[in-house]
């Protein structure tokens, strides 16, 4: 019972120690490396193949490759990387997770780990305790995790030896389909306890070598606890954005098809890595058999989706899509029209509508919300100014082809309306961030006045619709020149009471700058909406040109 106790306190403590040299060095050399890891990830990752190196030499570094990912998954979502980029990141990530398999190894060779061990993290420690905050003291905390590491796996070696004397585990071959899915869902269990493939690989190879499992049931267990490691990317993602949850199924995806490779070919694998041992006269270790083993399939996972890689990415930026990115993709833009001109500047004109209504939708929304901050005003801003790139890109095509000349007129001025509706989501972000921080008018009779300016703005967005029957440009640009001599005459009051201190400057300047942001997104808006009027209605340039002049009359 003694002994029996004993043991279970080994491997528990083994994995203890495991799992915390695995924080230590991941901690450690992140904060050490600073921006090199960053650079390495952001900078080197243009090519697919160049992202694979990336993700085993950053992986290999910090000995996590959730980390790796995670950090991807910000680069993504920045816009560093591409999604397409990233999966060589990805690939790379589980290539690297292999050295830990390495490590265990070479602690399987008859060397007193305790001759080097201890004194790394003698001098691990010296160098985190006179280096706080310091790039010295991180390293000297990854040293000493390195030291720690091999400590855990001597305590597990150990351990697992004298396990091997009383437990006794069932002992399968690769035609045991039965008990290879038992030891493959065992080990997608532990790394799912564990949350760390590295501890789940580091227990498999130590029970191996200890003769606690036989070599087709550890090899299984790896390839469960390789595919186990995407339980970690499913919960990072829970409630993340959709980037985040195409670099995770992007991450799940490869360590699927890896698994099922590795279980399918699992004898010819075995026969090959017996035969290149051979060769190479390694001894015929198990920790060895079985890193070799986990670096052997996810090579060839690795060259079977490296191809794949451009169909994978378009097939991931297909799901996990939000109602704010279908929005901001074009709907009628299609690069089937380009050969019809006038197709094309139809589809144009469609899109540069869709942009109007939501820039109108974004002014309304801002005018609404008085100080409290609305996330959808931000998603609508990138959902114009994705709209607008399409649109640009598109006249950019389309300008390469033969024009009739009608066409080529028309379009600088759907140019020139993007860019109104752009400039006034641009000012609604302004006015929007600006409200946070605004102070409440105390004066009452300009608050009033402002409240009635405010009522008055909302009026004329409402009306702002060209697809409403009712709906009148030219009653729309009236109401904009009475809003801009509303404006004129409060700017007016408000310098009054600033002279007189019945406000603070402060605050006289932060609301004439916010009344002048209203004025110039009203007047984006109307200028705008007055081009897709006259676009829509196939009118000449001259009632636009006059219009425009009278648009900009105010100051």
């Amino acid at each position: 019972m003694t002994q029996t106790l004993s043991t279970i306190g080994s491997l528990l403590g083994g994995l203890g120690l495991f799992l915390l040299a695995v924080n230590m060095i991941t901690d450690g050399l992140k904060f050490a490396a600073g921006r090199a890891l960053h650079d390495i990830l952001g900078r080197w990752t243009d090519t697919p193949a160049r992202g694979i190196t990336a993700g085993i030499m950053v992986t290999s570094l910090v000995q996590s490759s959730s980390a790796v990912t995670v950090a991807t998954i910000g680069f993504v979502n920045a816009g560093l990387l591409t999604l397409y980029q990233s999966l060589g990141v990805v690939y790379g990530a589980n290539i690297g997770t292999t050295v830990t398999g390495w490590l265990v190894a070479a602690a399987g060779f008859d060397i007193k780990l305790e001759l080097f061990a201890l004194p790394m993290i003698g001098l691990g420690m010296a160098l985190r305790l006179s280096g706080q905050g310091q790039r010295r003291g991180a390293l000297g905390e990854a040293l000493a995790g390195f030291g720690l590491f091999f400590i855990g796996i001597d305590v597990l070696k150990d351990a697992f030896e004298v396990a091997a004397a009383s437990v006794q585990l069932p002992v399968v071959d690769d035609k045991d389909l039965g008990g290879i899915l038992l030891f493959l869902g065992s080990g997608f269990l532990m790394t799912v306890l564990t949350q760390s493939s590295s501890a789940a690989i580091a227990i498999i190879l130590t029970a191996a070598s200890g003769g606690v499992l036989s070599l087709s049931g550890a090899a299984a267990m790896v390839i469960g606890a390789n595919v186990g490691t995407t339980s970690t990317a499913v919960l990072a993602v829970i409630g993340a954005t959709p980037n985040a949850k195409r670099v995770a199924a992007a991450h799940i995806v490869f360590n699927l098809v890896t698994g099922l490779v590795a279980l399918l070919l699992l004898p010819v694998l075995f026969w090959i890595i017996r035969e290149t041992s051979r060769i190479l006269g390694l001894a015929e270790i198990p920790a060895v058999t079985l890193a070799m083993f986990h670096t052997v399939f996810n090579l060839l996972g690795v060259l079977l989706l490296w191809p794949l890689t451009g169909r994978l990415a378009g097939f991931l930026e297909q799901r996990f899509r939000t109602a704010e990115e279908i929005e901001g993709r074009p709907q009628h833009l299609d690069k089937t029209t380009i050969d019809t001109p006038v197709l094309a500047l139809t589809a144009l004109v469609m899109e540069l509508g869709r942009i109007g209504d939501i820039t109108r939708r974004m002014g309304l929304a801002v005018l609404s919300t008085e100080m409290a901050p609305d996330k959808r005003i931000k998603h609508d801003r990138l959902a114009v100014d994705n709209l607008s790139r399409a649109v640009s890109d598109f006249i950019t095509r389309l300008g390469r082809t033969t024009l009739s000349q009608e066409v080529a007129d028309q379009l600088p001025k759907i140019l020139r309306a993007t860019q109104y509706f752009s400039t006034a989501a641009e000012l609604v972000s302004s006015i929007h961030r600006a409200q946070m921080t605004l102070t409440p008018l105390a004066d009452s009779e300009l608050a009033a006045k402002l409240s009635a300016m405010k009522s008055d703005a909302v009026t004329l967005l409402q009306g702002l619709n060209p697809q409403a029957a009712e709906f009148s440009i030219d009653t729309c640009e009236i109401q904009l020149q009475a809003l801009q001599s509303s404006y004129q005459t409060i700017k007016a009051d408000l310098l009054l009471a600033g002279a007189r201190l019945r406000i603070g400057i402060p605050d006289m300047n932060e609301l004439l700058e916010q009344l002048s942001r209203v004025r110039r997104m009203l007047e984006q808006q109307v200028k705008g909406n007055r081009y897709r009027f006259n676009l829509s209605q196939n009118s000449g340039t001259q009632s636009t040109t006059e219009s425009e002049e009278n648009l900009g009359q105010g100051i």
